[in-house]
């Protein structure tokens, strides 16, 4: 279905439904319609031959399970001896028809309609008078593979869901991805695995778990096929708390022939759908900014009772921003490199790469990540890339199997010049890559080396240390009012300098250097009566990005500003001179 006939269509059911549904619930019959008809057209082919076995093995008393998913070839089916073009020769009965149709799908299809809420929606269609007439319209569209393959009727579902969130006041950025951003996401996870993934028989697990309605993965599969003649097999795995995203994002696999079982519905952090499972590859583009007050018992409870054991042992970040959260995850989701290791690309906005400083959960979280040697790159992408942001965004991608060149080592890489104006902006949207924008950044990726563009670096190669700094609080002594140093009386600093917490303050001192010498430098010769208390002397790690690819430009210099002031005071006393006149 081409993008016009699909919008053609969207508005011919919506039409119906004006009046009787608000524009925000028109999603709440499309999508769940639009499944239907899939799942239909998928199984018609198989339709007669499921039938006879379904009866067969019921005769004989056995579980027919088994048997039906074979004869269907997918990994669903549906018991009923109606479909959808029969539904429309009874149309007194549309509803209790259509009612037992759905409710014959196995248990893995039903639940995709049950998480749409569809029996519910069945019923008001009827109660409107409009179920026969809807079905009808979905009927008149054929949505066989044959007709439309997985990929096209991915991106039908992705369009829906955006056409939905935006006519809802939602933000379409809660259920999916920029083509483009995944598409170079998927590069990157993969470009250093092309050789790996050429040979026969190679199965790899991939996972996202803020999976929304499962373009991540679906994108994963096509790079693979189109890239490697042998076409690997890729196991998908994903979770997704929205329930319509869950909803298309578990047909989609069903379509495509993946375990559905494998895509869990729920809350990721609160409730890991896959306990102590691990990943080849995992990608993901949680919620930006999102507080976990909600679910912050949890968290803590699993932070406190399992430390390290658990998801978030190195640290938790502050309850208004959960994107670390998800990096954690991750990161606990690694396969151990012993066992061939993994890497995952995510999508954050730049609190991370900042927020906190020593000793707070953000730092903690960037030491562990540091001091583990798993920051293999971050690219950061042009502003005005999603739908429901314009800030800045940045892919992080982490390893634990670093090849020889990159340990130790962490790339940052520019690409927010890497991008064209949109025709029509969708949102906040008003930016996009190409191909080649893409195709560069991944060079630029593969390649592993300092480059620039136009003067300006776009590729920096650091050492992980180079992150990380020592926080020393530097103490100045309490003094009386003849300005004679109070010594302690008590205690073990007894006859040592009282310090003045008037005059305490802290120094960043760079991992790469020696503190005595540093303290020795920049702070005695102005405060001779300095010291430092190493009890409070803490480590931390950030990651200042855009500093890191400023370029100064020099002003212009007076006489050339002074000289273009003088042209406009002129052409300004022209101008009033001719209103005078």
């Amino acid at each position: 279905m081409s993008s016009p006939n699909l919008q053609y269509f969207i508005w011919s059911v919506a039409d119906l439904l004006r009046g009787d549904y608000k524009q925000s619930e028109y999603g709440k019959v499309i999508l769940p319609f639009t499944v239907l008809r899939r799942l239909d057209c998928v199984l018609e082919s198989t339709k007669e031959a499921v039938l006879a076995e379904y009866a067969d093995k019921k005769s004989q008393n056995i579980n027919p399970e088994l048997f039906l998913l074979r004869k269907s070839g997918q990994s669903f089916y549906n018991t009923s001896a109606m479909d959808m073009k029969k539904l429309m020769g009874d149309p007194s009965h549309i509803k209790d028809n259509l009612q037992k149709y759905v409710e014959a799908f196995s248990k893995e299809a039903l639940d995709i309609f049950t998480r749409f809420d569809f029996l519910v929606q069945i019923e008001r269609l009827a109660k409107c008078g409009l179920l026969y007439q809807v079905a009808e319209k979905f009927v008149q569209i054929d949505l066989h593979p044959k007709a439309v393959d997985n990929a096209q009727m991915g991106l039908v579902f992705e369009e829906l869901i955006r056409k939905f969130a935006e006519i809802s006041n939602e933000t379409a950025g809660e259920h999916f991805t920029p083509r483009e951003v995944i598409d170079l996401m998927v590069s990157l996870l993969f470009i250093e695995d092309d050789k790996i993934l050429t040979k026969p028989g190679v199965i790899r697990t991939i996972y996202d778990p803020t999976a929304g309605t499962g373009g991540m993965l679906s994108i994963a599969e096509e790079y693979l096929k189109a890239h490697n003649s042998y076409q690997p097999r890729l196991i998908m795995h994903g979770q997704e708390l929205n329930d319509e995203s869950y909803a298309i994002c578990k047909a989609d696999m069903l379509i495509k022939g993946q375990d559905p079982s494998k895509i869990i519905a729920g809350n990721t952090l609160s409730n890991d759908g896959f306990p102590g499972e691990v990943f080849d590859y995992m990608l993901s583009n949680p919620p930006f900014g999102v507080e976990w007050k909600k679910i912050e018992k949890e968290i803590r409870n699993e932070h406190e009772a399992l430390g390290y054991n658990g998801r978030f042992g190195p640290g938790l970040p502050r309850v208004s921003d959960g994107s670390l959260l998800f990096l954690l995850h991750l990161i606990s989701k690694m396969r151990p490199s012993v066992d061939g290791g993994s890497r995952f690309a995510i999508v954050l906005n730049g609190s991370p790469l900042f927020t906190g400083g020593a000793g707070s959960g953000e730092s903690e979280i960037r030491r562990y990540i540091f001091e583990n040697d798993l920051l293999e790159a971050i690219i950061g992408l042009p502003t005005d890339m999603f739908y429901n942001t314009g800030i800045s965004t940045y892919i992080w991608v982490l390893t634990n199997r670093k090849p020889t060149h990159r340990k130790g080592k962490v790339q940052l890489i520019d690409a927010s010049s890497f991008w064209q104006k949109m025709r029509k902006s969708l949102g906040s949207k008003r930016k996009e890559m190409n191909k080649e924008h893409i195709a560069e950044i991944t060079r630029l990726f593969g390649e592993c080396r300092e480059d620039s563009k136009e003067g300006a670096p776009i590729s920096r190669i650091f050492k992980n240390e180079d992150f990380g700094y020592t926080t020393i609080t530097v103490e100045r002594p309490l003094r009386d009012e003849s300005g004679q140093v109070v010594l302690a009386t008590k205690g073990k600093q007894k006859g040592k300098p009282q310090s003045d917490a008037n005059l305490r303050d802290t120094e960043n001192v760079p991992l790469s250097e020696d503190i005595q010498a540093y303290f020795k430098r920049e702070v005695l010769p102005h405060v001779p009566d300095a010291w430092i208390d190493h009890e409070k002397t803490k480590v931390g790690y950030e990651i200042p990005f855009n500093r890191h690819f400023y370029v100064f430009k020099p002003p212009r210099p007076l006489a050339e500003i002074d000289a273009e002031l003088k042209g406009v005071t002129t052409r300004i006393m022209k101008m009033l001179g001719e209103l005078s006149g």
